[in-house]
C-alpha cells in the first residue's frame, strides 16, 4: 500500500496552541496519539513522524512555517516521501462551517484560506484531500482576532469529541478512500 501524507495546519508558537486556527494541529496530535506515531522528527520546515493508520502507511506533518506559508513545508515533504497530491490529506479550520461540523472534500479552491492557498501554490496542484473542521464565524468583530483566539465556553466541552470525530474522518479517508469516506463524513 502506498504512503499517504496527512498534514495538520496551525501556527507553531506556544501562545497559539489552543487557538481555533490550530485545530488542524490538534486533530493531527489526536491521530498521532491514537496510532502511536511520534511527531518527533524535524525536517521540511516542520515536525513529522511516520507509521501507519490501520493498514495505511503515513507520514504525519505539522508545518512550523506559520499558517500562511504551509506549502513551504508540505511540498518538500510530499516530494521526499513520493506522495502525489491525491494521497495528501490536509486538516484545517473552516470559518464557513458551524462549530463541530466536518466536511471532507477532494480538490477545489482555497476559499480564502491562506494555508490552503500556499499549499496549492507550492504543490502546483489543488487535487489534495481536505478535511474542513468547522470553527464557525464570529457574529461581529475581526475574523483574524476570532481565529487567533481560544475556543470558548461550550466549545471547549465539545472539542474533545470534535477532535476524535475528525481523526476518525481522516482514518476513513485513508482506509476507505476519500470519495467513499465523504458520503459518511459529510452526511453527519
Amino acid at each position: 500500500m502506498e504512503r499517504h501524507l496527512v498534514v495538520g495546519l496551525g501556527n507553531p508558537e506556544p501562545q497559539y496552541a489552543a487557538h481555533r486556527h490550530n485545530v488542524g494541529f490538534m486533530v493531527l496530535d489526536r491521530l498521532a496519539d491514537g496510532h502511536r506515531v511520534a511527531l518527533s522528527r524535524s525536517k521540511f520546515k516542520g515536525v513529522y513522524g511516520t507509521g501507519s493508520v490501520g493498514p495505511v502507511p503515513v507520514a504525519l506533518l505539522k508545518p512550523m512555517t506559520f499558517m500562511n506559508l504551509s506549502g513551504r513545508s508540505v511540498a518538500p515533504a510530499a516530494r521526499f516521501f513520493g506522495v502525489e497530491p491525491g494521497r495528501i490529506v490536509v486538516v484545517h479550520d473552516e470559518l464557513d462551517l458551524p462549530f463541530g461540523r466536518l466536511r471532507l472534500k477532494v480538490g477545489g479552491g482555497h476559499a480564502g484560506h491562506n494555508g490552503l492557498r500556499s499549499i496549492c501554490a507550492e504543490l502546483g496542484s489543488r487535487d489534495f484531500v481536505r478535511l474542513r473542521v468547522g470553527i464557525g464565524r464570529p457574529q461581529k468583530g475581526s475574523v483574524s482576532r476570532y481565529v487567533l483566539s481560544d475556543f470558548a465556553g461550550e466549545e471547549t466541552e465539545w472539542l474533545p469529541d470534535l477532535l476524535e470525530r475528525a481523526a476518525a474522518a481522516v482514518r476513513a479517508a485513508l482506509e476507505d478512500g476519500p470519495r467513499k469516506a465523504m458520503n459518511a463524513v459529510n452526511a453527519s
